[in-house]
């Protein structure tokens, strides 16, 4: 993208990034208050996250050889406008199917966006910066995500929770507008080069792929496992309102701001596997201990804080090392990382709400820990050393 507004340009793709994310992080909080007026229990209102992530999951394959082939505007634009549709008109859904086809459409439009954005800051950014623009990129979302979703539910709280959808969908508009006057159109060549199998086929033959696919769906399943059923569980066990949990989401935000930001930086590091490891590992153990014992109010948010901070590591870590190695399928590589996101969004949602209402909390919590010693073997094992690329 030559003569690119760099800063313009990083303002409009981190609103898009942002409009998107926080679209998927807002509802967790609002699934008990949904869940009362349609009259379903926890474990089934929790199957809308799990909607949202297939979409995001079908997106996520789709539209990355798309942007790579013909150009990362029409991406951004579209995805944005179909994003505003479903998040709006999910505030005015009559029942809980209705939602959950919105919810789904949420996720199949908003599922194009990371992956696209992530490429096209990568387009514009220097070898020597990606890791940690990355990891910057990734922590700003997450702390635009530690102001806004709380926001969203004190609104919820002092409303409804459809007034909460109803808000974010005049942010995403406003997010559909900025790009569409402000995204710059890239190289229109890329059309004559259109290739679907081939990107996917050159990617999953690297052991690189092979390894991050494992490490991140598994640990994926244990991160929004636990911010999934984390409001539910503390207002459950300690019988706190809606308006109260706005507290522990902000500083669980933050924490995985925290983790964002790193994760750029270990990415670059000779030894990241091990770190990586270490980190997943001490997730999973927070994880364990939040959902399976009673240790109190603020000492559960300090744990479930800690522990989703921990998990937020090794996701930017991964979008980073993806785009040392996909050259110029960078799209399709960032949007492969979008995917295990979603499929772990996917298990964390129905396998936790499926192990809440046949168990308990407790195997909720030694599912989180089961999933990162598979994360941490995968990551330990095969992610070695970075990889230079100066294409």
């Amino acid at each position: 993208m030559p003569g690119v507004n760099k800063p313009l340009f990083l303002i409009v793709v981190s609103i898009s990034f942002i409009s998107a994310q926080n679209a998927v992080v807002m509802l967790p909080p609002l699934l008990n208050d949904i869940g009362k007026e349609f009259g379903v229990s926890d474990s089934v209102v929790g199957q809308l996250a799990t909607a949202t992530f297939a979409g995001w999951a079908i997106a996520a394959i789709m539209v990355g050889p798309l942007s790579d082939s013909f150009g990362r505007r029409p991406v951004a634009v579209s995805s944005l406008f179909l994003m505003a549709v479903g998040v709006f008109a999910a505030a005015f859904a009559p029942n809980l199917a209705v939602l959950m086809v919105l919810r789904a459409l949420t996720g199949l439009s908003g599922g194009g966006i990371p992956p696209n954005s992530m490429a096209a800051v990568v387009d514009v950014i220097s070898p020597e910066r990606r890791s940690q623009t990355v990891g910057a990129l990734m922590a700003i979302v997450m702390l635009a995500g530690a102001v806004s979703v709380p926001l969203l539910t004190l609104l919820a709280d002092w409303l409804n929770w459809r007034y909460a959808l109803a808000a974010w969908g005049m942010v995403l508009t406003s997010g559909f507008l900025l790009n569409w006057l402000w995204f710059p159109a890239g190289n229109r060549e890329r059309i004559r080069n259109f290739s679907f199998f081939s990107r996917y086929r050159v990617l999953l033959a690297m052991r690189f792929f092979q390894a991050a696919i494992t490490a991140n769906v598994s640990h994926r399943i244990a991160f929004w496992a636990m911010f999934t059923y984390m409001v539910i569980y503390l207002k459950d066990a300690y019988g706190v309102s809606t308006g109260a949990a706005a507290a522990p989401v902000l500083i669980a935000a933050v924490w995985q701001g925290i983790g964002s930001y790193a994760g750029g930086s270990i990415a670059r590091m000779r030894n990241r596997g091990i770190v990586l490891a270490v980190l997943m590992l001490a997730g999973g153990l927070c994880g364990l201990a939040f959902f399976a014992f009673a240790v109190g109010f603020w000492a559960s948010v300090a744990l479930a804080s800690v522990g989703s901070g921990l998990l937020s590591v090794m996701f930017p870590a991964m979008i980073a090392m993806s785009t040392e190695v996909s050259g110029e399928s960078r799209a399709t590589g960032v949007g492969l990382m979008g995917l295990t996101n979603q499929l772990g969004g996917m298990g964390g949602a129905a396998l936790g709400g499926i192990l809440l209402a046949k168990v308990g909390y407790e195997a909720v919590g030694f599912m989180c820990l089961g999933m990162t010693v598979v994360s941490a073997l995968a990551v330990g094992l095969f992610i070695r050393r970075p990889v230079r690329y100066d294409g």
